[in-house]
């Protein structure tokens, strides 16, 4: 693994963290907004129906913030790893 590759790996890793820690600890106001813009295309529906919308995607932001978080976690923990041990004289 060269210099260049190493600080990819940490840029990706840093990157894909940050967006999954955004999503999982705002998923409550993005689907709470996406709900609300899905109601609004609609003209209206009933109460249980707009529930419904809003669980499903603050499930769907926590859901992909978590695979975005951990594939970061991830690829930062890998790049550290194969850094510290098996290049060490580099």
């Amino acid at each position: 693994m060269t210099k260049d590759n190493f600080n990819l790996f940490i840029t990706i890793g840093a990157i894909l963290s940050i967006i999954g820690f955004i999503l999982l600890f705002f998923s409550t106001h993005f689907g709470t907004s996406l709900a609300e813009n899905w109601l609004v295309n609609q003209g209206g529906v009933d109460t249980a129906m707009y529930h419904i919308r809003v669980e499903s995607y603050i499930t769907n932001f926590v859901v992909s913030g978590g695979i975005l978080f951990g594939l970061g976690l991830f690829t930062l923990i890998l790049t550290y790893f194969v850094k510290m041990h098996f290049l060490k004289d580099q």
